[in-house]
């Protein structure tokens, strides 16, 4: 799904313009950015966690070459889905499974 698709679902579902649902989805960006980038956590329950990890300097390799390149150290994201958002992923998968299973059940 796509920034774009996401914006047009909020907005057919909580009934807003598209331009309201694009603001709303702005606000809950960047305030996610501004809290990782001071190193605070972002926890939705039931979806997950946000949190920022700090990646030491190491020494790479170019793979081309083989020359050692020396690497900076740097922040990344992380995200750690949230029970629900698991569970719902995986009803999902066994509910394709047991799909996929009586469609090629009925073909054999």
């Amino acid at each position: 799904m796509t920034k774009q698709e996401l914006i047009e679902k909020m907005s057919n579902d909580a009934g807003i313009s598209k331009v309201a649902a694009a603001k709303a989805l702005d606000s809950i960006t960047d305030s996610v950015k501004i809290s990782l980038k001071k190193d605070k956590k972002v926890t939705l329950f039931g979806f997950g966690t946000f949190s920022a990890s700090k990646r030491h300097p190491r020494i790479g390799r170019n793979p081309q070459t083989g020359e050692i390149i020396h690497i900076k150290a740097s922040k990344t994201a992380k995200f750690k889905a949230g029970k629900a958002l698991k569970e719902a992923l995986t009803l999902y998968g066994v509910a394709f499974f047991i799909w996929l299973s009586l469609i090629i059940a009925a073909i054999i």
